[in-house]
C-alpha cells in the first residue's frame, strides 16, 4: 500500500499489459505486410497470369472498395473522428491529390501485366529520388549535399537492375516509372496542397474523399479504354465465378492497405516505421520470386540490393538533417 492508501501497481500487470502491446504491434506489422505483398501479387497474378487484362477497371473496384470500407470505418466504426470538407477549395485540392492517385494507381497495376514483382518493386524504390526532385522545383526546397547524394546509389542501383533484368519490358518499365514518379508528386502535392491547419486531414479522412472522385475518374477512363470490361467480366464469371471472389477479395485487401498504414503509423515510432517499409519491398520481392518463379540475374539483385542501400542511407540522412 502507498501512504495514501492506494495499491501500488502489480509488476506482473505491467508486464503482461507491455507484452499485450508487443503482440498487438507484430499483429498489426504481420497484417500490414500481408495486405500489401497480397495486393501486389493479386493484382500481378490477375493482370498477368489470370489473363485479366483490365488495370482500368481493376483500380476503379478497388476505389469503389476504398469508398465504401473507409465510410464503414469512420461513419459506423468510428475508427477515426471524421474530418468534414469545409469548403469547394478543399474539395479541389483533394479532387487534384485524387487525380495525380488515379495516374499512380493505374501506371502501377499496367505496369505489373508486362513487368515481374520484383523488378517493379526495384523500380518503386526509387522514389525518394522523384519525391526530392518534384520538392526541389515546386517548393524550392533544398536538401544537404549529403542527402542528394545518397540518391545516386539508389538510381544507379536501379539502372544496373534494368541492365541484368531477363524480363525486361520497355512500355511496363516506363509505366512503372511514371506511377513511381505519380506517388512522389502525390506526397508533395498533399503537403502543399492540404498545408494549412484547417484543411489538413489524416490519411483515413483523406482516402473517404479522394476514392469516391477517383471512382468518378476512372469510370469514364474504363469505358471508353477498355472496350466492353463489364461484358468481358460476366462471360469469365460464367466460366469460373471465381474471378468474382478474386476481384472483391483484391479490392477489400486494397482497403487493408491504407487502414493498417494508418494503424502501424499511429502505433510505431518514426524510427520503426522507417526500417519496416525498407524491409517490406525485400520480403515482397523474395516472396513474388518464390511464387511467380520469375528469372532472376546476379546483376539484377545487386542493382536492387544497391537502391535499398540508396534509401536507407537517405532516409537517415534526412533523420539527421531534420534535427535541431
Amino acid at each position: 500500500m502507498t501512504a495514501k492508501g492506494g495499491a501500488t501497481p502489480s509488476p506482473g500487470g505491467a508486464g503482461a499489459a507491455a507484452g499485450n502491446g508487443r503482440f498487438f504491434t507484430v499483429g498489426l506489422v504481420t497484417a500490414w505486410y500481408s495486405s500489401n505483398i497480397g495486393v501486389l501479387l493479386l493484382n500481378k497474378y490477375l493482370l498477368s497470369n489470370y489473363g485479366f487484362k483490365y488495370p482500368i477497371f481493376l483500380t476503379m473496384c478497388h476505389m469503389s472498395a476504398c469508398a465504401l470500407l473507409s465510410y464503414a470505418a469512420i461513419a459506423w466504426l468510428r475508427i477515426v473522428p471524421m474530418q468534414l470538407v469545409r469548403s469547394r477549395v478543399q474539395l479541389a485540392k483533394i479532387a487534384a491529390l485524387s487525380l495525380v492517385f488515379c495516374g499512380s494507381v493505374v501506371s502501377g497495376n499496367v505496369s505489373l501485366r508486362y513487368l515481374p514483382v520484383s523488378f517493379n518493386q526495384a523500380v518503386g524504390a526509387t522514389t525518394p529520388f522523384f519525391t526530392a526532385v518534384f520538392a526541389y522545383i515546386m517548393t524550392v526546397k533544398r536538401e544537404s549535399w549529403i542527402t542528394y547524394l545518397t540518391l545516386v546509389p539508389v538510381v544507379t542501383g536501379v539502372i544496373i537492375a534494368s541492365g541484368g533484368e531477363p524480363s525486361f519490358h520497355l512500355f511496363g518499365f516506363i509505366m512503372c516509372i511514371g506511377a513511381t514518379a505519380a506517388r512522389a508528386l502525390k506526397t508533395v502535392l498533399q503537403g502543399i496542397l492540404l498545408s494549412s491547419e484547417g484543411e489538413k486531414l489524416n490519411s483515413m479522412n483523406l482516402l473517404l474523399y479522394m476514392a469516391p472522385i477517383a471512382v468518378i475518374f476512372l469510370l469514364p477512363a474504363t469505358i471508353f479504354m477498355e472496350d466492353n470490361v463489364v461484358g468481358v467480366t460476366i462471360q469469365l464469371a460464367k466460366k469460373d465465378f471465381k474471378i468474382v471472389w478474386l476481384l472483391l477479395f483484391n479490392s477489400c485487401l486494397a482497403y487493408f492497405v491504407n487502414l493498417t498504414n494508418f494503424l502501424v503509423t499511429k502505433h510505431t515510432s518514426a524510427l520503426t516505421l522507417q526500417v519496416l517499409g525498407n524491409a517490406k519491398g525485400a520480403v515482397a520481392v523474395v516472396v513474388s520470386i518464390m511464387i511467380f518463379r520469375n528469372p532472376v540475374s546476379i546483376t539484377g539483385m545487386l542493382g536492387y540490393t544497391l537502391t535499398v542501400i540508396g534509401v536507407i542511407l537517405y532516409s537517415e540522412s534526412k533523420k539527421r538533417s531534420s534535427k535541431p
